[in-house]
């Protein structure tokens, strides 16, 4: 498939998946409807490899390096997301993802010293204003019941969903590293995945969660989907992105995913935004638009080397 077509299917699809997510909610720990979600969707994707008959085994190199990924996009990321949405509303842990558009850069920055640019600076900071403005009363309100001897459970959904998009930012850095030693893109997910899986076992046994199976067919409905089309598909596809593009640009499907999350909470959870929390989530996808437009290159004017124009543009 294009570029096009895979950024298009991967934000429709995850777009969909945070209110999906609050299908999981109540009867099941948070933890182990992740490990019933990737447990699925890393099966379907070993059987799917079987069946065109590819070796199941990546080497001992690529092997580390999905484990890492399998850390900390489909175990620590997921488990941060789950349970930040017992205490938040779908659309807000959504439009927080948009902030994995700066993460990203930032993190390729601290790791591989990718050079950030001042369009991506001035966007971060646009991106945080409107944070700022999204969160600010809830937060306020959140801080003034803490006072009063309260819970602030506002405040502890608020910092999971964040630390849920800086562990998925690092995933998306580990992709391109797992990528350098076998290019398999469904084999080497489906072994982050699995991994990724086996550690959130370990913390749901640790924590004392409960493995029991509920009877909903609302929640058997929304696993399935979430495992075979939030997982699957658009990974498969968001990963296939980060190959082409690079991760500082896939990523930029976040720009699309609030926008279909808050819409799908409007209408499905009754999420009613004031003026100032829309005035937030524009400036949040705007500063996101501006990270994301290329302006036209300058004619080159006449007897300019490649050298000099560098030099003019760094």
């Amino acid at each position: 498939m294009s570029s096009p077509v895979l950024f298009i299917l991967a934000s429709l699809i995850w777009g969909s998946t945070f209110f999906a997510i609050t299908l999981q909610l109540g009867d099941v720990p948070p933890a182990v409807s992740v490990v019933y979600r990737f447990a699925l969707a890393s099966a379907a994707l070993f059987a799917w490899c079987a069946l065109r008959g590819q070796r199941l085994r990546v080497s001992w190199p690529a092997q580390r390096w999905t484990f890492l990924q399998g850390s900390s996009t489909f175990a620590l990321s997921y488990i941060c997301t789950y349970s930040s949405e017992q205490y938040l509303v779908s659309a807000l842990v959504a439009v927080l993802y948009v902030l994995m558009v700066f993460w990203t850069p930032l993190l390729g920055r601290i790791a591989f010293g990718t050079r950030i640019s001042k369009r991506t600076w001035s966007a971060g900071a646009g991106a945080l204003a409107g944070v700022s403005l999204l969160f600010h009363e809830s937060i306020w309100a959140a801080w003034q019941e803490i006072l009063r001897g309260g819970d602030g459970h506002f405040l502890l959904g608020l910092g999971l969903a964040l630390t849920g998009t800086v562990a998925s930012s690092v995933g998306n850095l580990l992709v391109v590293k797992v990528r350098e030693h076998d290019s398999n893109v469904l084999l080497t997910m489906a072994w982050a995945m699995l991994w990724g899986t086996l550690l959130v076992v370990v913390w749901a046994v640790v924590s004392g969660a409960s493995f029991r199976l509920p009877p909903s067919p609302t929640y058997w409905g929304g696993l399935v989907y979430l495992a075979l089309f939030g997982s699957v598909i658009a990974f498969a596809c968001y990963f296939t992105l980060i190959h082409r593009l690079g991760a500082q640009k896939a990523v930029y499907i976040g720009v699309v995913t609030p926008v279909i999350s808050v819409l799908l909470s409007i209408r499905m959870e009754n999420f009613r935004p004031g003026p100032v929390q829309w005035l937030g989530m524009v400036v949040c996808l705007a500063s996101v638009a501006w990270a994301l437009h290329t302006p036209a290159a300058a004619p080159r004017p006449a007897g300019q080397t490649d050298v000099e124009e560098l030099e003019q543009a760094s």
